[in-house]
Order: structure tokens, then sequence, then C-alpha cells
């Protein structure tokens, strides 16, 4: 069982709730839009591991050491991350043959600044996108998602709401 701590779109705001909202997390995943590698930084000083992809607004440092999509496998659950991904129905066109080619389980993408969690039930995948966690955005209200993987199971799903923008 690994509880996962997931945002993005931080836009280099850091707030120190993370810390507080992510303690008891045993990893931590950015779905892109970092703003910063001292960002990343904070969020890998935390001792946890950190997963992270590069965003559409990242520097040349942030991309150089975050890639665009990240696929791994977690208890028994195949994950695809990537930035810019939509959602069922809407999938980006640059992730669309990787999705429809190989399902993951759990696909995570930002970009939008919607909090959004949907089942593809064409794909057999649940779709994660944890709004925007920073201030920078027409986003109102700043989000976070937690979840547990557990044995091929994607379970207790939270929202956090950290406020408005």
């Amino acid at each position: 069982m690994t509880k996962i701590g997931l945002l993005s779109d931080t836009h280099d705001y850091w707030d120190d709730r993370f810390a507080q909202y992510f303690a008891d997390c045993d990893e931590i995943w950015h779905a892109g839009d970092i703003g910063s590698l001292s960002l990343a930084q904070r969020f890998e000083a935390s001792g946890k591991p950190f997963r992270a992809v590069s965003g559409n607004v990242d520097d040349y440092k942030t991309h150089l050491t975050y890639s665009e999509k990240l696929r791994f496998s977690l208890e028994n659950v195949d994950v695809l991350m990537t930035h810019i991904g939509g959602y069922p129905g809407k999938y980006d066109f640059k992730i669309r043959q990787e999705l429809f080619s190989k399902p993951p389980k759990l696909f995570v993408c930002g970009h939008s600044h919607i909090l959004r969690v949907m089942f593809d039930k064409s794909l057999q995948c649940l779709c994660m996108n944890p709004g925007a966690a920073g201030k920078y955005g027409f986003h109102k209200v700043r989000t976070l998602l937690r979840f547990v993987l557990d044995d091929g199971n994607i379970r207790d799903l939270e929202v956090i709401e950290l406020g408005e923008r």
C-alpha cells in the first residue's frame, strides 16, 4: 500500500500546507508546470520519492530534469503521467496513441487548472487531474489530491481545497 500526494500547476508557488497535507504520504507526484527547479527541490527535500513531469511553462533546466511524460508501475498499477493530457473523450493528440494502444490503469495530467477525476470505460482507466495548486491562472480554488494505490487498486481518494488563489 502506497499513499500518494498529487498536485499540478504550482507555477513556482510554495504553500507550507503542501508539507502538512503530504506528511503522511509515501510519495509526492507533480503533474507539470512546476515552475522552477528550486520548487521541485523543496519537494525532493521531504525525503519522499518525488515523481514529476515537466509542463509547458517550465524552463529549460526543468525540462532537462523532468521528462514530458512518465510511465511506471507502482503497487501493480500501471501509471502514465504527462502535463497536457486532456480527459475521456477529449484527450490531447500527443498522448492519444499511447493511451489507446496500451492503456494504463491510471492516467494523470494537469494543465487545465480544473480538478477532474473520471473513469474512462472504453480504456478501463481512471483519469486524474488535481487542478492547480499555485496562484497563477484562471482557477478560483487551489486544489490537491491524495489517494492510495494498493495491490492493483486505486482507493481512498481525497480532494483538498487550499482556498482561493
